[in-house]
């Protein structure tokens, strides 16, 4: 039996290669800029790339509304990239656009420092062993990433990466889940991690 999940496009999304990795992985994937279809949804990944000010259209097409009731039911939610960092309060990037504030701390540009930033590229990712996402992946397994602003380290934190410092790699909270990197350009490590999110149950 194939899996249901629902990706939304909000016009800033590398949905090309994600839905690709689904359907690679067997899901039954549908594509959506509008917030009707979250209200059935089983599943729901939000790929971002970019700016993060891009977050403003999910306001303003009622996307924001309907993650947050489907977050509220229970239905297993992932962000990857942007749509990670729009989990937290909001960013110094666009400080006057809101995040969803599920995790209450601000994404922050890198420090200066000896590494050049942007952060792209393969880099090692430390997991929590009690995560649910990272099932099966090892720590020192590497990931791709690319990225100017990072999220700090915090309880919700499930795999750190470091780059110039310490910084969360990914997050884990009941039914909501976030990368910083790309799963679908991060090869088998980057498969199982999403096999990992579609076999999740709803909490």
């Amino acid at each position: 039996m194939t899996t249901p999940v629902t990706v939304i496009d909000y016009k800033a999304g590398n949905l090309t290669s994600v839905v690709k990795s689904l359907r690679h992985l067997g899901a039954e994937v549908s594509v959506t800029d509008g917030p009707e279809p979250l209200v059935s949804a089983e599943r729901i990944i939000l790929p971002g790339v970019g700016h993060f000010a891009a977050t403003r259209r999910l306001d303003e097409t009622g996307l924001t509304a309907a993650i947050r009731a489907a977050i509220e039911r229970g239905v297993p939610f992932l962000g990857i990239c942007v749509g990670m960092q729009w989990l937290y309060a909001g960013s110094t990037e666009a400080p006057d656009q809101p995040g969803l504030g599920y995790l209450p701390e601000v994404i922050e540009h890198f420090p200066d420092g000896s590494e050049k930033v942007p952060h792209v590229g393969w880099n090692q990712i430390n997991v929590r062993p009690t995560s649910r996402l990272f099932a099966g992946v090892q720590s020192g397994e590497f990931a791709y990433f690319t990225h100017s602003w990072r999220a700090p380290v915090t309880d919700a934190t499930v795999a750190t990466t470091d780059y110039i410092q310490p910084f969360a790699a990914a997050v884990e909270d009941r039914n909501v889940f976030g990368v910083q990197f790309h799963p679908e350009k991060s090869g088998e490590t980057g498969l199982t991690i999403l096999k990992n999110f579609l076999e999740l149950q709803p909490c």
